[in-house]
């Protein structure tokens, strides 16, 4: 039996964690409107994603959900930063490949 495997950690690396553009979550809540999805079928690679780090970014998933996200931090396979649930962020971590597409503004 080899070694048990759990879910990716997506913690940024030491030197990212603060406020602002250091790592903290927004200081505010994000645009109140949402962003229209933009058609056709785009690969979402860490290239990509990366010009919206610190950057207010809309995410619609494969499973539908969607919200509003602040990435800080992009890795070969994923994204980690702060997920808007309604009234407050919470630092939130997914899978490139779970996301099916996403805005920055």
């Amino acid at each position: 039996m080899g070694p048990q495997q759990g879910p990716p950690s997506f913690s940024p690396p030491i030197g990212q964690l603060g406020g602002g553009e250091q790592g903290g979550p927004p200081t505010g809540a994000p645009p109140s409107f949402i962003p229209t999805q933009q058609a056709g079928v785009f690969a979402v690679d860490p290239g990509g994603i990366r010009r919206c780090l610190f950057r207010y970014t809309y995410v619609w998933l494969n499973n539908g959900q969607q919200f509003w996200f602040y990435p800080i931090f992009v890795g070969r396979r994923s994204v980690a930063g702060w997920r808007w649930i309604g009234f407050t962020w919470v630092y939130f971590g997914i899978d490139l490949r779970q996301i099916q597409s996403f805005t920055c503004v």
